[in-house]
């Protein structure tokens, strides 16, 4: 008896999980589609998008990080067929780069958002400490992801997609102070939004 009441309160911990992996999937998607997602800034975009990946990090755990920041990265690879100048440019150039670009930044951040949130949550007792270094992290790991696989990828077309033909002179322009602010609203949205989903669900994955 005791075995089945603690199977059916994991299995309706999983149906919970669940749940809020698709509504964040969703929220993802409306963002993506509606200003709310992007800020437009001359050829490059502030993004909020790692918000919702970053929430399910911390809430369901590294692998439900990772499945959202696959959504994530699907969603903006959507945007480089002509939603987007930047992402529209890289495609002309190379479809393969762009969709790696788009999408192994963004999984590894939501992955690694939740391993540093279930380390966190180990090395200190600091109730709040665990939840704002994850969405930092995660709105950092962003930012260097993709400036650093950029650079990786499409170093040879930086001239013709930035107008610039330096490193330094690319990451002035792809690191501004778009990633202040998306690492500010990343940690006090994030931070308050998983600390009071997460007693819904006590523990990750």
């Amino acid at each position: 008896m005791e075995e089945t009441i603690k199977n059916s309160g994991e299995q309706k911990l999983d149906v919970k999980r669940l749940t809020v992996l698709a509504m964040l999937a969703a929220v993802i998607v409306l963002m993506t589609f509606t200003p709310i997602g992007y800020l437009k800034v001359g050829a490059v975009s502030i993004t909020f998008i790692m918000i919702p990946v970053v929430i399910g990090a911390v809430v369901t755990g590294p692998r439900g990080g990772a499945l959202l920041g696959a959504v994530f990265g699907i969603t903006s690879f959507i945007q480089c067929f002509g939603l987007d100048t930047f992402g529209t440019a890289m495609m002309s150039i190379n479809p393969v780069f762009t969709f790696l670009l788009c999408m192994v930044p963004r999984v590894l951040m939501g992955l690694l958002a939740g391993l540093i949130y279930k380390g966190m949550c180990k090395a200190t007792k600091n109730g709040i400490l665990p939840f704002a270094v994850s969405c930092l992290s995660g709105a950092v790991l962003n930012t260097v992801g993709f400036v650093g696989l950029f650079l990786l990828l499409f170093y040879s077309s930086i001239t013709a997609l930035l107008g610039t033909d330096t490193v330094a002179g690319a990451i002035g322009l792809l690191v501004t102070g778009n990633a202040l602010i998306e690492a500010g609203v990343c940690l006090v949205l994030g931070t308050a939004i998983a600390k009071g989903l997460v007693h819904v669900l006590p523990r990750n994955k």
